[in-house]
């Protein structure tokens, strides 16, 4: 083989090496950027925004439960229509009537099929519910101030005077929900940004976002339901709300 011949072979595997070699480099160069790449989609941070607004409930629910008893039924009975009739002024002076009440069914129980000795016990208990919603809670709520007044007339009221029967509510809700969850993902938007300058990063866009439930409580308790949330069992006795969502945010950072 000449020295020529042994140039021609030599050149290929040259350049084939040369190519080899830049190949090695371009791909290690690519695998990086990946790698870099994916050490910044795994970079984020998980901020919370919270947004809660006081409100006044709309609507109130009243049930007045009165009972009688005795052994004579037709007595128990017309005792208990004097009750009906004496609730039902009642309510008619607080200026409730018509629709705002509802007079529900006569509920009679006879002690002696029950297996109860009515020798000391009564053996006839008839009661019955009037039930009065309004979405006057304001005057409701005066009336129910003054349930003493059917003790007075010889009206056997369940939970006469605590007001633990009174129930409020609020039906608005649908009404604050698009502001409020606004609210709620500008709050968490500060949050990550509070962060990042913290980190010297930056925020880029959101990654997951959870606009959280929404819980309606009394003001002055704790959340319902919710994220965080306390238990409030006199929420529904209470005429001013707390209306409370906390949306969840993930946002990718950026160096």
């Amino acid at each position: 083989m000449t020295k020529d011949d042994a140039g021609l072979l030599v050149k290929p595997f040259a350049l084939l090496g040369a190519l080899l070699a830049f190949g090695i480099i371009v791909g290690g160069t690519l695998l990086g950027m990946k790698v870099r790449d994916f050490k910044r989609a795994d970079r984020y941070v998980e901020v919370k925004g919270l947004v809660e607004r006081t409100v006044k409930s709309d609507t109130a629910t009243w049930p007045i439960s009165f009972s009688e008893t005795g052994n004579s039924l037709p007595d128990v009975f017309a005792a208990s229509q004097k009750d009906k009739s004496a609730v039902l002024a009642f309510l008619t002076a607080q200026g409730f009537s018509g629709a705002n009440v509802a007079v529900g069914s006569i509920s009679v129980t006879d002690n002696s099929t029950t297996g109860v000795d009515t020798t000391h016990v009564a053996r006839f208990v008839v009661q019955q519910t009037i039930t009065v919603q309004s979405n006057d809670v304001d005057k409701v709520a005066a009336a129910n101030a003054k349930t003493a007044d059917l003790i007075g007339a010889g009206v056997v009221i369940s939970s006469a005077g605590t007001g633990s029967g009174v129930t409020y509510t609020f039906n608005g809700l649908n009404a604050l929900k698009p502001d409020m969850i606004t609210e709620a993902t500008k709050n968490a938007r500060s949050s990550a940004d509070r962060f990042a300058a913290d980190s010297g990063s930056q925020v880029g866009s959101i990654r997951s976002a959870n606009q959280g439930v929404f819980s309606i409580s009394s003001a002055n308790g704790g959340s319902s339901t919710g994220d965080d949330a306390a238990a409030d069992p006199n929420g529904d006795a209470s005429i001013m709300k707390k209306v409370r969502v906390v949306a969840t945010i993930d946002y990718y950072l950026q160096n």
